[in-house]
């Protein structure tokens, strides 16, 4: 299929690539943009290790099986070099990058016919079809940054023009150039479908991140920073020529006439603009429609100008994204700055109505909210925050955003806050995949959002399929972690039942070295197997009367009675020991050893009638055991540390199993973790993070000690907008009262 995926072509293009130097920005960009890939491709190679192996356990017949593991050694062997193949030629698309279009020529004589088509294996053609599908699904999915990116890098290739341009990362480049890598591998068509679609789950389906930051470095370096992108139209322009123009007469419409909504959807902001205006009211502020020197701008003329805003870039620093300092955007100062600069041909100055005040009101409201709402980790919270001026865009046009829960862009804030909750910042948010992810949400929507709501319903879908994704491996992890916490508690538990019963008897007596070898060091591991398999305590019940007996036989007895009863306990007992014993394993010939000297022991026991003797107790014992009758300052310090918790451990009780909490270290460090499992029997509280994973393990004591210190806090898991709505509302009320 070389040919028809214009593999020659890219072997041609490599032979004939120059050695000129780069611009600097651009090999800045090849070097993230390699380095990226190779990590990307690392996670599709593993993942199709995972699709082999389990295709090769479930295969029906013993050549399938052998098809599978067979392409599994084959792919582990060449992988390394598929790699390298793969970043060389990612790295030589930035020497030399091809024209748009090369890779795919469209001369007539070259299309392809009936008589061409039928000298295409099927094989061929299957995987024709799988890139091509993979090709045109990331050119949609991310047509705005790929503008972008190819004009800029066609303003930098100097042999590059708008007739002609480039893009080194042209997802027709990459898949054609991991096409070829991958013709090292002598694999079946089957084996390399998974291949390509492995390749565009992990890799082609998270260019956007790689894109995005392109796009930034380029922008940086002043390459187009004010790239305009409109989506829907498909249209692009380099920078805002004007801003928006003026209305008729310098009169304009209110928000609410031109954007007409149904009362029950705008009913929450029309409440919260009563308390505003009963504010203004008190504090004496006229009406602006009552100053003449004042033209009151309305709700269509704010949001474009708005519109008319540079990329958002250009109102924070990006680097400030990476290192986690928070950005404050001033939504007043903004728009002040953009009524300073708006013409009015009758010298009336430019002012806000008071709907469209409210609103910026309300939204910078909302966003101190979110800043200073402890359940999201501080590196959520900055991304979230760079999202005022679009939400305000928003609610500008459409005000059920504060009154429908289902709105696209509340629903898409409360999905991120919700994914953001178990999100420590003390993780390495490079390779986070929920952060990156959050990251590239928030930049596409500052990038591409152009009024249309839609943008946030396709970005929601996204992130919650990815959530899917995520959740899925998480709750796989996770119930391993409950299980393996469940039986180490309950081996826990039984080694501690099995070494109390075994302490109580034995310390009873002077029991013979061997017997109480055999007790301590062989038996007692058979009680710990009756003790984790049984479920009745039948069995463990038995090994305990076991342990009697064999007490019992070692006594002096001098009764006839009693010596009958001897000689027909003792062969069923020895018999029963060794059973046991060779059932754990233990090692026969130190058991046949053991068991000869027990034979030994008991035939002395009942010759001499003498073979053991109670304990004494000592008289300090005696006055130990006696309760003393006056508290000690310790136990008193005690009892009312006790009294003090129990109003923590009441609350504890009412926690729910997946709820998310934080704790802090002494040394001030904290980390976030959610309560996976509550195991009764050992008082034991398990938490994991958001992979799934342990992290630690408290008794319920413990953890109200945590919360009386101030060491633990719970988290609000309620959807943030919500939250936040409810916040503005209670202390608009409290100030209006």
């Amino acid at each position: 299929m070389n040919k028809q995926s214009g593999i020659h072509y890219l072997r041609e293009h490599r032979e004939a690539a120059s050695n000129r130097p780069v611009p600097a920005e651009v090999a800045r960009i090849r070097d993230t943009v390699v380095a990226g890939l190779g990590d990307l491709l690392q996670g599709a190679f593993d993942a199709v290790d995972d699709s082999l192996f389990e295709l090769a356990n479930n295969a029906r017949s013993n050549n399938e099986q052998n098809r599978y593991f067979e392409a599994m050694r084959e792919i582990r062997i060449k992988r390394k070099g598929v790699e390298r193949h793969f970043q060389n030629a990612v790295a030589q698309f930035f020497a030399n990058p091809p024209h748009a279009g090369q890779l795919q020529p469209q001369d007539p004589a070259t299309q392809a016919s009936v008589d061409t088509l039928s000298l295409v294996g099927d094989d061929d053609l299957e995987e024709q079809v799988a890139l091509n599908a993979m090709t045109t699904k990331a050119k949609a999915h991310f047509q705005g940054p790929l503008l972008q990116l190819q004009a800029r890098f066609t303003e930098v290739y100097p042999d590059a023009t708008e007739d002609s341009p480039v893009n080194p990362m042209a997802p027709e480049h990459l898949c054609s150039a991991f096409t070829e890598a991958i013709q090292a591998l002598e694999i079946q068509i089957r084996e390399r479908l998974i291949l390509l679609k492995q390749f565009d789950r992990y890799v082609v389906s998270n260019l956007g991140m790689l894109l995005d930051e392109a796009n930034r470095i380029l922008i940086q370096a002043g390459v187009i920073p004010n790239f305009r992108y409109h989506g829907k139209a498909g249209q692009t322009s380099k920078a805002p020529e004007k801003t928006a123009t003026e209305s008729p007469s310098g009169a304009s419409t209110p928000a609410g006439s031109v954007y007409e909504q149904r009362t029950e959807d705008t009913a929450i902001f029309d409440q919260i603009r009563q308390m505003l205006a009963l504010q203004r009211t008190n504090s004496g502020t006229p009406p602006r429609s009552a100053d003449p020197s004042l033209r009151v701008v309305g709700g269509r003329e704010l949001a474009d100008m708005l519109s008319a805003l540079p990329s958002q870039d250009s109102l924070t620093d990006p680097d400030d994204l990476s290192t986690g300092i928070p950005i404050d955007v001033d939504l007043q100062q903004v728009v002040q700055q953009l009524l300073a600069r708006a013409e009015s041909q009758d010298g009336r100055k430019p002012a806000l109505n008071e709907v469209d005040e409210d609103l910026i009101n309300l939204v910078s409201m909302l966003f101190e909210f979110i800043l200073d709402d402890y359940n999201l980790s501080a590196p959520v919270q900055v991304l979230i925050s760079r999202l005022q001026i679009p939400i305000l865009k928003v609610v500008i046009k459409d005000k059920s955003f504060f009154s429908k829960a289902n709105h696209p862009a509340r629903k898409l804030l409360n999905s991120l806050a919700r994914a953001g909750i178990g999100w420590s910042s003390s993780d390495e948010k490079t390779r986070d995949k929920l952060y990156s992810q959050i990251h590239n949400v928030v930049q596409r929507i500052l990038n591409e959002f152009d009024g249309d709501v839609a943008l946030f319903e396709s970005l929601n879908l996204e992130f919650e399929q990815f959530l899917e994704r995520e959740n899925r491996k998480a709750s796989l992890v996770e119930q391993r972690t409950r299980e393996s916490e469940r039986g180490r508690i309950k081996s826990q538990k039984a080694q501690e039942a099995v070494d109390r019963l075994l302490k109580e008897k034995v310390s009873r007596y002077h029991l013979p070295d061997s017997v109480r070898d055999i007790l301590m060091n062989g038996w007692s591991r058979v009680m710990f197997l009756a003790y984790l398999r049984d479920d009745t305590e039948h069995r463990w019940q038995e090994t305990a009367r076991i342990v009697d007996d064999l007490i019992w036989s070692l006594h002096p007895h001098e009764e006839d009675e009693e010596r009958d009863q001897w000689v027909r306990v003792v062969p069923g007992l020895l018999k029963s020991l060794r059973a046991g014993l060779e059932e754990v394993s233990y090692n026969a010939s130190r058991l046949d050893h053991m068991m000869g000297q027990l034979k030994h022991e008991l035939a002395e026991a009942f010759r001499t009638n003498a073979a053991i003797e109670a304990r004494q107790n000592s008289p300090t014992d005696a006055e130990e055991e006696e309760p003393t009758a006056h508290q000690t300052a310790i136990e008193r310090q005690q009892e009312l540390e006790d009294a003090t918790v129990a109003e923590y451990v009441a609350k504890l009780d009412a926690v729910e199993v997946g709820s998310w909490m934080e704790f802090r270290l002494v040394n001030g460090a904290s980390f976030r973790c959610k309560l996976s499992a509550v195991i009764d029997e050992a008082d034991c509280f398990v938490f994991v993070n958001r992979m799934g994973l342990k992290v630690i393990e408290k008794t319920r004591i413990e953890l109200a000690h945590e919360m009386r210190r101030g060491r633990l806090t719970m988290l609000e898991q309620g959807a943030l907008i919500d939250r936040a709505l409810n916040a503005v509302v209670g202390n608009l009320r409290t100030k209006t009262a």
